[in-house]
Formats: C-alpha cells, sequence, structure tokens
C-alpha cells in the first residue's frame, strides 16, 4: 500500500469496496487471549504485534469449520467472517468457553469490512486499517467505526472488484472457494498464506495438520484456472482425463479459481488430456506466490 496518487492528478489514488457478506464477532475479557490461542490456527503473539492475522477454527479432524481475519483491538479481538457462518462461528467459541473470562458478541452494527487496495491509509481513519495479513500485495483491509464507508483518496468499488481481485491474485475465501467442513487449511492454501502457525503449539484439529505438513500429504489444493471463453458457474466439476478432479470456485469472466487433485490434473497436463470446467476447456496453473508444486508423474521423473 505505498502508491500514491501523481501530485498533478485529482483523481482518488487507491480502490475501497465495502463487503457487505461480512460480519464480525469482538472476543474479549481478561482471558480472550489465551482463550483463542488455544483454539484457532494463528498465533496471537503475531496478531498482536502486527495487528492482524488471518486463521481459522478447525474440527478436531483438522477440517476448516470458520475462515476469518483476526484483528488487534486494544484487549480485545475482533474476527472478521463470512455472513453464513458467523453465528454458528459466534456459538461455537461459546461452546469452548466454559470457566474462561471472555465475552462473545456480534459487533457487525459498530464496524463496518472494507478491502482497500493502491492508496495509502488516512492517519485519520476511525477504525483499524492494516495490510491484509494473507498477502500483503492484495491491499488492506479496513474495519470502519462509521457510516462514512470510504476513507478520502479513495474510489468506491463494489464487491465484484473484491472478488475479481482475489481471482487475480488467486487468493481464496469460504465458503466461495471451499466449503467449510469439507476443507483442510493445505487444501485451501493457508500454510502459504500465513494461516497456520505451525510452530506455536496445540490448537484444535493441530495434529492432523502438522502431520500433514510433514509428510507433505496434501493432494488437494486451490489453483488459478483459465480458458477462451467464459467459465460455468461456481460449483461445476472439473474432470481431468476423464476423472472428477475438483471444483470450480470464484469466476471472474475466463480467469477463475479451483479446488482440485493437483495429481490428477497434473497427470491430465503431462499426457495431453483435456481438464474442462463443465464443458469448457481450461488451462490450470500454480499462484505466484505459492511454494507447493505440481507432484511428479511417470511423465516427468517419478
Amino acid at each position: 500500500m505505498n502508491q500514491t496518487a501523481p501530485s498533478n492528478s485529482s483523481e482518488p489514488a487507491g480502490v475501497c469496496a465495502p463487503l457487505t457478506d461480512r460480519r464480525v464477532i469482538r472476543v474479549a475479557g481478561a482471558d480472550a487471549r489465551g482463550f483463542l490461542q488455544n483454539l484457532l490456527t494463528c498465533d496471537l503473539d503475531d496478531v498482536d504485534a502486527d495487528g492482524a492475522g488471518y486463521g481459522a477454527l478447525l474440527t478436531p479432524q483438522g477440517k476448516i469449520l470458520f475462515d476469518f481475519l483476526i484483528f488487534a483491538d486494544a484487549d480485545a479481538y475482533l474476527l472478521d467472517t463470512h455472513v453464513s457462518g458467523a453465528a454458528d462461528f459466534a456459538k461455537r467459541l461459546g461452546f469452548y468457553k466454559l470457566r474462561a473470562k471472555v465475552e462473545i458478541a456480534d459487533v457487525s452494527d459498530t464496524f463496518r469490512v472494507l478491502a482497500a487496495w493502491g492508496g495509502d491509509v488516512p492517519a485519520d481513519f476511525p477504525g483499524i486499517a492494516v495490510p491484509d495479513p494473507r498477502l500483503t500485495a492484495f491491499g488492506a483491509r479496513f474495519l470502519s467505526r462509521t457510516e462514512a464507508n470510504v476513507p478520502a483518496g479513495f474510489s468506491l468499488a463494489d464487491e465484484g472488484a473484491y472478488h475479481a481481485r482475489r481471482v487475480a491474485f488467486a487468493l481464496p475465501e469460504a465458503p466461495h472457494d471451499f466449503q467449510p467442513g469439507d476443507a483442510f487449511p493445505h487444501d485451501a492454501d493457508m500454510d502459504d498464506l500465513n494461516g497456520v502457525a505451525f510452530d506455536k503449539g496445540c490448537f484444535v484439529g493441530q495434529e492432523v495438520v502438522s502431520r500433514m505438513q510433514h509428510r507433505g500429504t496434501a493432494r488437494r489444493r486451490i489453483v488459478r484456472v483459465a480458458a477462451d471463453a467464459p467459465l460455468p458457474a461456481p460449483g461445476s466439476a472439473i474432470i481431468a482425463g476423464g476423472k472428477t478432479s475438483g471444483t470450480l470456485g470464484t469466476t471472474d469472466g475466463s480467469a477463475g479459481l479451483a479446488l482440485v487433485r493437483l495429481d490428477r490434473v497434473q497427470n491430465a497436463r503431462a499426457r495431453g488430456e483435456p481438464i474442462l470446467a463443465g464443458e469448457v476447456d481450461i488451462e490450470a496453473s500454480l499462484p505466484d506466490w505459492a511454494t507447493f508444486v505440481w507432484p511428479e508423474t511417470p511423465g516427468n521423473g517419478a
């Protein structure tokens, strides 16, 4: 977020999109930090140091129930999550509360979630403004405390522009690109997007996720897909070499994201077999920031 408008331009330097499908849950109280540290995949030490983080609450079997961005706010934490799971997320946190001295509340009437890119955050912004903790180059995340959703120096965009930018940066989100309860953090690329702190100690589902990390057993990943024609609707099956190999997620015209079996897609690539989203021929590629690679096949050295 180091770009500024030219000095001879009166046009806004940045773009800001209110995200109306997000909700904010506040966790406060004397035990709030320890309570969350023992549950979530992210490390609260990093959240406190950086002002924000990215993480998930998992099942004991290691599947993602809720993904979120989390913000340090004085002696509390604010969790920015999708509306479809917000009520259940607050309820699940309450399930783990037991005797912990914490208060859990939906504060979406107080905070409005915005995504911004291409401009500098004004010093007097009424709320929280930090670089996106998943990928700094993606932009910034704002939690605004006022009705004025768009700060000075930014032009207004809609949520479609935000999701198009997610596709361009290959940045997945639930429930658009993976379904809660169906994906491990590695499936959703969270290990490469600062979403899992493997060295912090225990959290719910930690044993399974750490085993996948150390053994390198993740077979599914979210990747880029592109076509020469508009892609079909999200949720369409990905077929590689005649085998069902994944599901199409967010789309932006002929570009999109898909959760796929890497081995099946790579085998089809190596054999020159078609890879389809619905009936549309596609090409699959890895995100620029990915540390994972296509698996070896008999045709490429395995």
